[in-house]
C-alpha cells in the first residue's frame, strides 16, 4: 500500500463517517436521546480518541526509527566501500582488479536498492551479485607477501564482511509498512471517532470546514507513517547522495 493510497482511502472513509453521522443526526431517535446517552457517546468517542491517538504517535515514531536506521545503513554502506578501497589501495598493484570490481559492484548497489533498473534486479536479494562475487573472490585470492600487506589482509577481510552486513540489513529491512487488516481497524476507529463528533453537532459551514481539516490532518499522520515505513520510495525517500558521493572517490 503506497502512502498516497493511504492518505486518499483514510481521508474518504473519515468524511464518509462524518457525512453519515450529520445524517443520522436528523434521525428522531438521536434528538430523542437522554443526556446520560450522549455523554455516553461522548466519553466512549474520547476513550477511543486517546486510544486512536496513542497507536498513531507510537507508529510515527517507530516508522521514523525504521527511517533513521535505513539513512544510517546507507552512509555505513558508503563509509565501508571508501575504507575498502583505501586499503585495497594500499595493498598495491595485485588488487586493481577488487577494486575495479568494488567501484562497479558499488553502481549497481545503488540502482539494486532504489530499483532504478528494474529489469537489472531481478532474482532474490539475498543472493550476491555475479561482480560481488567476483570481488569477495578477489578479496580472497589475495596472497600477502609482506608485513604490509599481511596488516591489511585482515581488516579487508572485516570491511567487506561489513558491506556484505550492511547490504543484506538494507534490503531485509526495505518495507515496514503497516498492515492492511491494521490500517483497516485504525480507519474503522477514526471513522467511529469521527461519526460521534458529527453526531451531536449543528451542521453548519464552519463545522464542515473544521471537519475537512481534521481529517486532512489525520489522514497526513497516516501518509507520514507509510511513508517513513517505505524508505526508498515515495515522497520522502533516504536520498542516494551518501552513495554516489562516494563513486569519484572509488574512480581516483
Amino acid at each position: 500500500m503506497s502512502s498516497t493510497t493511504a492518505f486518499i482511502a483514510s481521508f474518504i472513509a473519515i468524511l464518509v463517517g462524518a457525512a453519515g453521522a450529520m445524517w443520522l443526526r436528523r434521525h428522531p431517535s438521536v434528538a430523542a436521546l437522554d443526556t446520560g446517552s450522549r455523554d455516553l457517546i461522548r466519553l466512549g468517542a474520547g476513550f477511543l480518541a486517546t486510544l486512536a491517538a496513542l497507536v498513531i504517535g507510537l507508529m510515527i515514531a517507530s516508522a521514523k526509527n525504521f527511517y533513521d536506521s535505513q539513512s544510517i545503513n546507507i552512509r555505513q554502506l558508503g563509509a565501508n566501500a571508501v575504507l575498502a578501497d583505501q586499503m585495497l589501495g594500499k595493498y598495491g598493484p595485485e588488487a586493481k582488479a577488487a577494486r575495479s570490481l568494488l567501484r562497479d559492484g558499488t553502481t549497481q548497489a545503488v540502482a539494486r536498492i532504489w530499483q532504478e533498473n528494474r529489469g537489472h534486479v531481478g532474482g532474490s536479494t539475498f543472493v550476491v551479485s555475479e561482480t560481488g562475487e567476483r570481488f569477495y573472490n578477489a578479496i580472497e585470492a589475495l596472497r600477502p607477501v609482506n608485513d604490509e600487506q599481511r596488516s591489511l589482509k585482515s581488516p579487508l577481510g572485516q570491511v567487506t564482511g561489513d558491506l556484505a552486513r550492511t547490504r543484506l540489513l538494507v534490503f531485509t529491512q526495505s518495507d515496514n509498512a503497516i498492515p492492511i487488516p491494521f490500517f483497516i481497524v485504525l480507519v474503522f476507529w477514526l471513522i467511529v471517532i469521527f461519526g460521534s463528533f458529527c453526531l451531536f453537532a449543528q451542521t453548519t459551514r464552519i463545522v464542515n470546514a473544521t471537519v475537512v481539516v481534521f481529517a486532512l490532518s489525520v489522514s497526513s499522520a497516516l501518509f507520514l507513517i507509510v511513508d517513513l515505513s517505505h524508505p526508498f520510495e515515495g515522497l520522502m525517500q533516504v536520498s542516494d547522495h551518501h552513495l554516489r558521493v562516494v563513486l569519484p572517490e572509488l574512480d581516483k
